[in-house]
């Protein structure tokens, strides 16, 4: 029995750490949205590194793929849906970093997605720049998502080395 309660836990534990990804991409989307409409102006904010600018992305990550086609549209988002879909499955078979790496990946991409839903479109604000150098304009479950995706690239550089140190000796 103490087994269940052990993985009911960390169901609740994973599942609220979703959650509170989601919710922090949704308030901060929100707010920019809300703000937007207040001022009708895209440029919300401006400072020498930092620009709070509202686009809206149709795409992928970083605007990639960006289409007027409406099929082309949905069936991107129908492959979102399902990598998303497999970024959980893979997260359920994995254990300690990796499973919660997974899990920001997961969380940033159900942020997304929604907004694809929802509005059609991604807002995207955060405009991080160094003089006339900018960065691509993202969002907080971008951030998530980015730092998934390194983790993971790190557990795997780092992991496998102490997989094969092992093997060897």
């Amino acid at each position: 029995m103490p087994n269940i309660n052990f993985k009911k836990n960390i169901f609740f534990f994973n599942f609220t750490f979703v959650i509170l990804i989601f919710i922090l991409d949704r308030i901060s989307k929100i707010y920019v949205i809300e703000l937007f409409k207040k001022n009708l102006d895209n440029n919300l904010y401006e400072s020498k590194f930092l620009n709070i600018h509202l686009i809206w992305n149709e795409g992928i990550a970083f605007g990639l793929m960006s289409f007027n086609d409406n099929n082309f549209y949905n069936f991107l988002t129908l492959i979102i849906i399902i990598v998303t879909l497999i970024v959980l499955y893979i997260s359920y078979k994995n254990i300690g970093l990796k499973r919660y790496a997974l899990l920001c990946i997961f969380g940033g991409s159900i942020g997304n997605l929604y907004d694809r839903i929802y509005y059609n479109a991604v807002p995207d604000f955060i405009d991080f720049h160094f003089q006339e150098f900018h960065w691509f304009i993202f969002n907080f479950a971008d951030i998530f998502i980015t730092l998934g995706v390194i983790i993971m690239i790190m557990t795997e550089l780092f992991g496998n080395n102490k997989e094969n140190l092992n093997e060897k000796y």
